[in-house]
């Protein structure tokens, strides 16, 4: 593992002059990159000190504070404590549209092995007790120190734009809760209600530098199940008096693999992962349950409610045949619909990117199996549209291309991304899709 942060500390120092060279020969013609450039060491800043400071999903105080404290400082109208820790901050700008841009607080439940000097070494103690460390394994400090920049720029450039721009920080987005709560705490009826609503999010499937886009759906649907199984417990030497609720939930998690692989077209994609199973005290005891928690994600509604359909079938079908005494509960607990870019939002805001950036930069995206609760905004009536911004360092990529290796994802304890074309990226990419949105009459 040593060996590990070597190379990646390698992988990132070799590619930083690359990517400095590459960000200025890529981006001369962008009148918005000097103003980025401007405001990064600011945001770099700001950066740092979250990734050291991570806090977990509803639980952001210290985090919410300091962008509250930000968007102060640079003229907006701020509240805080929204469906929690959120926070909104409106700047006011003559007639116009309303805008919201939105980023998330929280960070993740992650022991931080990245080996950076201003790694995480955060530990505290999740909703159920249990000590964890905690790291933004995610991203959402790159998300949070771009917004900042943003709303930098957008506050020192307002002969450049005419609207209403919102900045919402939302929280608990790892726990797929934070916008449904904010929403059912008066987010579109205490504030102007946005026309549209921008996001954007790193993506280390591309290398530094690299903005994304793509019209429809993006992030699949995003349902979590908890399942459980009941059995008889007794002596683990008398099996034969005992019903095995761990052997049910064994043959529950390779059954449920076939709905993947036998019930849905291969061209549909689904992803089933037990992610959790839990059960039992001691080696010589039979228990009487097991709990399994599951994540699904589908991309089309009509194979998402198939796919569930098939798992409560499967799950009850071996409890009834191992003979168990009551038949298996399942609980969905979290879950979110599928992030759906609006194709003429996306059309529109591709096209100022491309112009600006150049079409090298901006490239069209595939889908992945991800969710977000950003998908909250678009059932409550406005189109959205999430950017992506690449993440990973230059050099490591290109060594994953020839190599073969698998570059460290989101949620990985190695996440480590190159932060500041990332960084540099989003604010550019965030400012341009605003200004056009929001032009100056």
């Amino acid at each position: 593992m040593v060996k590990t942060r070597t190379m990646n500390r390698r992988l990132l120092d070799a590619g930083y002059l690359l990517a400095l060279i590459a960000w200025g020969t890529a981006s001369a013609s962008s009148g918005v990159i000097p103003e980025v450039d401007s405001v990064y060491p600011q945001s770099e800043a700001l950066y740092i000190h979250l990734h050291q400071h991570p806090e977990l999903s509803a639980h952001e105080q210290q985090t919410a504070a300091k962008l509250a404290d930000g968007l102060r400082e640079l003229g907006y109208e701020v509240t805080t404590g929204i469906g929690g820790t959120g926070v909104v901050g409106i700047l006011k700008n003559g007639n116009g549209p309303v805008i919201m841009l939105r980023t998330e607080l929280d960070a993740l439940p992650v022991v931080e092995n990245t080996g950076l000097p201003f790694a995480s070494t955060v530990r505290t103690k999740d909703d159920s007790g249990v000590e964890v460390g905690v790291m933004h394994a995610c991203g959402h400090d790159i998300h949070m120190a771009s917004w900042m920049g943003t709303a930098r720029i957008m506050a020192n450039t307002r002969n450049r734009w005419r609207g209403t721009l919102m900045m919402l920080a939302q929280p608990a987005e790892e726990t797929i809760s934070g916008a449904e709560k904010m929403l059912a705490d008066g987010l579109l009826t205490r504030f102007p209600r946005p026309q549209y609503a921008l996001a954007v999010h790193d993506d280390p499937r591309e290398p530094g530098g690299i903005v994304g886009y793509h019209a429809g759906p993006i992030l699949s649907n995003g349902d979590s199940l908890r399942v459980t199984i009941f059995g008889a417990g007794g002596h683990g030497a008398r099996p034969e008096t005992t019903v095995d609720p761990i052997v049910i939930a064994a043959r529950t998690v390779l059954a449920l693999q076939t709905i993947v692989s036998r019930e849905v077209s291969p061209l549909d994609a689904v992803v089933i992962t037990v992610g959790s199973i839990h059960g039992g005290t001691k080696n010589n005891i039979i228990p009487t349950e097991v709990t399994l928690l599951l994540t699904v994600r589908t991309l089309a509604d009509p194979i998402r409610k198939r796919v569930l359909k098939s798992i409560e079938r499967i799950v009850k079908a071996e409890a009834v045949a191992a003979g168990a005494p009551r038949e298996p509960t399942i609980e969905r607990y979290e879950g979110t619909d599928a992030l759906v870019n609006d194709a003429a939002l996306t059309q529109r805001v591709s096209t100022a990117l491309k112009r600006e950036l150049g079409s090298d930069r901006v490239k069209d995206l595939p889908p992945e199996m991800a969710s977000e609760d950003f998908a909250a905004c678009d059932k409550a009536g406005g189109p959205t549209l999430m950017l992506r911004s690449g993440a990973t360092p230059q050099a490591q990529y290109d060594a994953a291309q020839k190599s073969g290796i698998e570059i460290p994802s989101l949620h990985s304890p190695l996440f480590a991304p190159d932060r500041e074309r990332a960084i540099k990226s989003a604010i550019a990419a965030e400012v341009i899709a605003l200004r056009e949105l929001m032009p100056a009459k």
